[in-house]
């Protein structure tokens, strides 16, 4: 049996190529995978030896066109399921951020802002906190490997060359939208409710002790019961994180098989 080794090797390079933009997605909005801390060429390496571990599994029993039009076709719809499956991630990372920025809001840090090194962005303190504090519990939580595993999963939801239902990737899109704010403030919800009786207190005692000044006395207190609470919420921080994480692969998997 013989093997045209030109053509083999074109095949065995396009489906490289169509197996890397679906990982793509993860490099581009994913936690982790997308962090500004890790050099392009760092990533772009990391990619490439992910996506040729990944072709025997995502290309088996798949016949990868050579036609120029359906290729570039397949190829652009690979990039924009990649972006899909990596959405849910992208919105948990957001909902974090979201939730601490409120946070510190509230507390009184929005007032200085730092330079997050996750998201190369102008964060505050709380924000770049509740950030790397999420990075860490994502790897710890093997957030890396599950977030692999389920897209090896999706090449049985949606092969290579099938398309998605854009249906339903609208509506998840939606959902996923939806649920940004609600797990930001489940996040922070324990100190914001805190800080908030926090303030209704000092508002009382203003109103009982005109004479003292609530703004010297208010920002210790503050801080004192926000560091506190913040402190003692960060276990089931962790345990929220970690299923919230599980929870969005296994979404997005489902949603691409429709």
């Amino acid at each position: 049996m013989t093997v045209d080794l030109p053509a083999f090797v074109s095949g065995q390079l396009l489906g490289f190529t169509l197996v890397l933009a679906r990982l793509g997605g993860l490099f581009v909005l994913a936690p982790v995978f997308s962090a500004h801390m890790i050099p392009i060429r760092v990533r772009a390496l990391i990619a490439m030896a992910i996506a040729l571990a990944m072709m025997p599994v995502a290309l088996h029993g798949q016949h990868v066109p050579t036609n120029t039009g359906e290729y570039t076709v397949l190829l652009l719809k690979e990039a924009g399921v990649g972006l899909a499956f990596a959405f849910p991630m992208a919105i948990l990372s957001a909902a974090v951020t979201a939730g601490a920025g409120l946070l510190d809001t509230v507390i009184g840090f929005s007032f200085a802002h730092l330079v997050d090194p996750v998201n190369n962005s102008q964060n505050a303190v709380l924000g770049q906190f509740y950030s790397l504090f999420a990075i860490m519990v994502f790897l710890l939580a093997g957030g890396d490997h599950i977030m692999l595993q389920g897209l090896a999963a999706s090449y049985q939801a949606l092969p290579v060359t099938a398309f998605p239902d854009t249906a339903s990737l609208s509506a998840h899109a939606a959902g996923a939208f939806g649920q940004l704010w609600v797990i930001g403030l489940e996040i922070v919800a324990p100190a914001l409710v805190a800080l908030l009786i926090t303030d209704a207190a000092l508002g009382l005692v203003s109103r009982a002790v005109p004479q003292m000044n609530v703004f010297v006395v208010g920002l210790p207190a503050k801080l004192l019961v926000g560091f506190t609470v913040i402190a003692a919420s960060l276990p089931f921080l962790t345990t929220r994180l970690g299923d919230a994480m599980q929870q969005s692969v296994a979404q997005a998997v489902r949603t691409l098989g429709g």
